[in-house]
């Protein structure tokens, strides 16, 4: 082989082609992966690593990243000062509430505006999507007065209800992706159902419900997000006799002071950031748990649905 043919076969390696990607293409690929990678990953990397560490050590300028005694007792505390195993159990059943409701409520919208031709009906898909740009804190305020009057104050109704009624958090995405999927459905299924006797409800259970499975596996693990992470609203129209993780993550200090009496008298304890890292590593370890379960569904299910973001 000549040293011009060896030297075309040595670039075409590096540049690649139009269905190979070269070695120049592959290494900027990989670089640009492993940076993001990086700025999403190094917050937690540090939540990890400061979990472990005493005041010492995080006042400590040369302890970086390995700290000089791993002290798991931040968990303990901080698993105590967060309630508990009943405070994550209550967690995941008023979320799970939440969810369903939100995800039952969001696919009858969607079905009835996707399906049936009245008149209105695309103003009031206009209507719903733009309560997606309306920040929620403007109708905070009217919402708390209409709560405290019909008495639901210090109660879950005060989410549940919007989530029954299609005004959950964000709920107006996930009605357009519960649209978009009916859309998509054939009408000649609907119309042979008919045609079989069954009537609209039938329709709905038995044939547009099965056939968006990766809607609402989608909508349910993000409504479950959603609103296990929300704790503005939640704060105000809970009250303190209902209690999630991320809630009481936000009164993580009075509840480890309240717990461990001795860190009223000890401002190094106080001060100890390890703890509050340690808490709120447990808050966002069910979520991954769960995402580790539905991983392979929530990826199919996004791409059977046709979505690219949020």
């Amino acid at each position: 082989m000549s040293v011009m043919a060896r030297l075309h076969q040595i670039t075409h390696r590096l540049k690649g082609s139009h269905t190979r990607r070269g070695l120049v293409g592959s290494v900027a690929l990989y670089m640009v992966l492993i940076f993001v990678s990086f700025v999403f990953l190094y917050p937690i990397f540090m939540m990890i690593a400061g979990s472990a560490k005493d005041v010492h050590d995080l006042a400590n300028p040369i302890v970086r990243w390995i700290p000089s005694r791993i002290h798991t007792h931040n968990y303990y505390q901080a698993y105590v000062a967060l309630g508990g195993l009943s405070t994550l159990l209550e967690s995941l059943r008023i979320i799970l509430f939440f969810a369903v409701a939100q995800t039952v409520s969001s696919a009858l919208i969607g079905y009835g505006l996707a399906k049936y031709n009245f008149w209105g009906n695309k103003v009031l898909l206009v209507l719903i999507l733009i309560t997606f740009i309306l920040p929620p804190q403007t109708t905070f305020l009217a919402r708390y007065v209409m709560f405290v009057r019909m008495n639901m104050l210090n109660t879950i109704y005060p989410v549940l209800l919007p989530s029954l009624l299609g005004q959950g958090i964000s709920s107006a995405i996930f009605i357009l992706i519960f649209y978009q999927f009916f859309k998509m459905t054939p009408r000649s299924l609907d119309e042979s159902a008919f045609i079989d006797g069954a009537g609209h409800i039938t329709t709905f259970l038995r044939i547009n419900m099965r056939l968006a499975t990766p809607a609402v596996v989608v909508v349910f693990i993000f409504s479950y997000v959603w609103n296990w992470n929300e704790t503005t609203m939640s704060a105000s129209l809970f009250g303190p006799d209902i209690s999630t993780v991320p809630l009481a993550l936000e009164r993580f200090q009075a509840m480890f002071v309240l717990h461990f009496p001795e860190a009223a008298a000890n401002p190094l304890l106080r001060m100890n950031e390890g703890l509050l890292m340690a808490g709120t590593l447990l808050s966002i370890i069910p979520l991954v748990i769960l995402y580790v379960i539905v991983e392979r569904q929530l990826v199919e299910s996004i791409d059977r649905a046709g979505i690219t973001g949020e």
